[in-house]
């Protein structure tokens, strides 16, 4: 998905709205009663994601007068479904992209590239595109010097990749620029490089700087979140579901959310002929009670 100034304008207009919804009023006035309450700038957690570590049933939806019905049973059966880290993300998610043996500014650039690539691009292509420029050394000064005819058989067959190629000479030339060769650290920033919206923006922030700034909607947790009835009315698309989610979801399950759905959206809960039989939430889900798979 491509994101032109309009609709990135759109992005941050969303953003200061969302501060504005009364949800977060009655949040801001619960904050300050309880000093208990999470400070994400304070947040941290290990960028490797393990099931059995993602704790459901002692948190408390405190987020919102609205939340689904079941949520803690739909989660605790996606965790026990996606036990066995067999789905493709799983292996060749953006997360298993980077070289983890390299630098702090570059591992956190090949992240960031591995998500730009990944746009619309199922992560199989995705990983092996990363793998052949891994071989090259990925990184802004290598991306810059190559022909776009030579970056473009590198990246070669993701989704859209003449036009990545140039997001990424352009991306790599503001790297180079303007933050010394690393990528921004803040959502804002990350946002406003091209090709990059909110989606990958967030995810990086996650895998990249350790910091949860929102949660990564894609296509799966999109479609997932709307057949589950975790929105309060269905949305159109994958940032109006972002916001939904962020109003009521506990924050200490923002960062797993977009690693637990993809794969489950990968598996089971495909876009086409989606494996309701299946699945542990068949019983108490709205889409398979609807269509009676």
């Amino acid at each position: 998905m491509d994101f032109s100034d309009i609709e990135k304008s759109k992005f941050f207009k969303n953003e200061k709205n969302l501060k504005k919804n009364s949800n977060h009023q009655t949040i801001i006035k619960t904050k300050k009663k309880n000093s208990k309450s999470i400070n994400s700038s304070n947040f941290e957690c290990d960028n490797t994601v393990n099931v059995d570590n993602i704790q459901i049933n002692n948190i408390k939806s405190t987020f919102s007068k609205w939340s689904p019905s079941n949520w803690k049973k739909h989660l605790n059966n996606i965790k026990e479904m996606r036990r066995n880290y067999t789905a493709p993300v799983d292996r060749m998610g953006c997360q298993k992209c980077a070289d983890e043996s390299e630098s702090g500014p570059v591992f956190r650039f090949q992240t960031l590239i591995a998500l730009m690539l990944s746009s619309q691009t199922r992560d199989q292509i995705t990983h092996n595109a990363m793998q052949r420029l891994k071989e090259c050394r990925c990184t802004p000064e290598y991306i810059i010097s190559i022909s776009d005819e030579e970056l473009g058989k590198l990246i070669f067959p993701v989704s859209f990749w003449k036009r990545k190629v140039q997001y990424l000479k352009k991306t790599s030339k503001i790297v180079l620029e303007k933050y010394n060769g690393d990528i921004p650290t803040n959502i804002h920033e990350l946002s406003n490089l091209p090709g990059v919206g909110p989606k990958m923006a967030h995810i990086c922030m996650n895998i990249a700087w350790n910091k949860i700034s929102g949660i990564g909607v894609d296509t799966h947790v999109h479609r997932i979140s709307n057949r589950l009835k975790w929105v309060p009315k269905p949305t159109k698309s994958p940032e109006e579901t972002r916001l939904a989610l962020e109003s009521w979801l506990p924050k200490e399950l923002w960062r797993d959310i977009n690693y637990l759905f993809v794969g489950f959206g990968q598996e089971i809960c495909r876009s086409q002929q989606p494996r309701c039989l299946q699945c542990l939430n068949k019983s108490i889900c709205c889409y398979n009670n609807q269509y009676q798979f």
